[in-house]
């Protein structure tokens, strides 16, 4: 080995143990010192929304707590599945769920699984908005185009599932004007994106974090983003907002994600662990700033009663828009939903 070599590997060798060190450092500053990786179960496939901030996620945690942060995905059942294998894993700490934590105020209500949001010590990071885009092959060059076919046929709509984000949005769309739709589900909503891309379905209502890249890529064309405001989709340009082309408001359809523990049987140095990384380091994460900035998406760190509060106007929204919609196996009043 070459003096310079020796150099250069005694240098790296320095970078890497000083990662460690800091690592470590800064893990002796919290309550709880993690001893071995903890395990993020994403509840849908690779590739989604909840995939990808939650592997952005990871990485700030790992610097923070000085432990391997592995993403596990286990989608299936509108994101129930994976969140379950959480509930029923061991209450030590080292097992989060991931996802949109406004399912856990719907799932009760769709019949799918007897959890609450106030099960769940929450921990959000950015809130996206669904974006209605179609196959570029299709004939539908603006929203009008798209409104003007849904009169005349049911337009095949791919979404992550009952439940999802996707599927609220069209729901919510189909509330304000009336028009029916025809629901392709899929298990997250990557592959929701990709079935429009190949053209197994027409149209996708999932969020504009997912559909970024292929906007960009000019392999789907964003009609409409499903918010009263435009977007702005970096590499791309404007997106209009749902409001130029439909007259009647439509419910809150932004969407919280982040990580969420069970809270009863976790350790309490666990949770104070985590809410003075929230309070603390999370807010100046630039990794997720900047995941933020690319995907269309706002950053919106939150933690405890603080992301129960940003989170509880989007359950009441999707409650009853799946309760108008015949979905529901209650009414939302049963679980003191009240109507927004």
């Amino acid at each position: 080995m070459t003096r310079n070599a020796k150099a250069l590997f005694g240098a790296a060798g320095l970078t890497a143990a000083l990662a460690l060190t800091a690592g470590s450092a800064l893990a002796d500053n919290h309550a709880w010192k993690p001893d071995r990786p903890i395990t993020i179960v994403v509840p849908w496939g690779a590739g989604g929304a909840t995939d990808q901030v939650s592997r952005v996620t990871a990485g700030v945690l790992e610097n923070e707590l000085g432990q391997k942060v592995v993403v596990v995905n286990t989608p299936g059942a509108s994101g129930s599945i994976g969140k379950k294998n959480v509930w029923e894993a061991d209450r030590d700490g080292y097992t989060w769920a991931a996802g949109a934590p406004k399912q856990l105020g719907t799932y009760k209500l769709l019949g799918m699984w007897d959890t609450w949001v106030d099960d769940w010590q929450l921990y959000t990071t950015v809130t996206n908005v669904p974006m209605v885009s179609v196959n570029p092959d299709t004939p539908y060059k603006t929203m009008d185009d798209l409104l003007a076919a849904m009169k005349e046929k049911q337009v095949p709509v791919a979404t992550a599932g009952a439940g999802s984000s996707g599927h609220a949005a069209i729901e919510a769309l189909k509330g304000a004007t009336g028009l029916d739709y025809r629901h392709v589900s899929y298990d997250g909503g990557n592959p929701a994106v990709i079935a429009v891309v190949s053209g197994e379905a027409e149209v996708t209502t999932q969020l504009a974090s997912e559909q970024s890249e292929m906007v960009r890529g000019k392999r789907l064309r964003p009609l409409a983003v499903l918010s009263d405001k435009p977007l702005e989709i970096e590499g791309y340009g404007t997106v209009p907002p749902i409001t130029q082309f439909v007259d009647k408001k439509l419910p809150q359809l932004a969407t919280s994600f982040g990580i969420f523990i069970p809270k009863e049987g976790t350790p309490p140095e666990v949770i104070e662990t985590m809410n003075a990384i929230w309070a603390e380091k999370i807010p100046n994460a630039k990794e997720l700033k900047g995941y933020a900035l690319n995907r269309g998406a706002l950053f919106t760190p939150a933690y405890g009663d603080g992301a129960r509060e940003q989170v509880w106007p989007e359950i009441q929204a999707d409650a009853w828009s799946f309760h108008d919609a015949g979905r529901t196996t209650m009414s939302p009043e049963e679980l003191n939903i009240p109507k927004p």
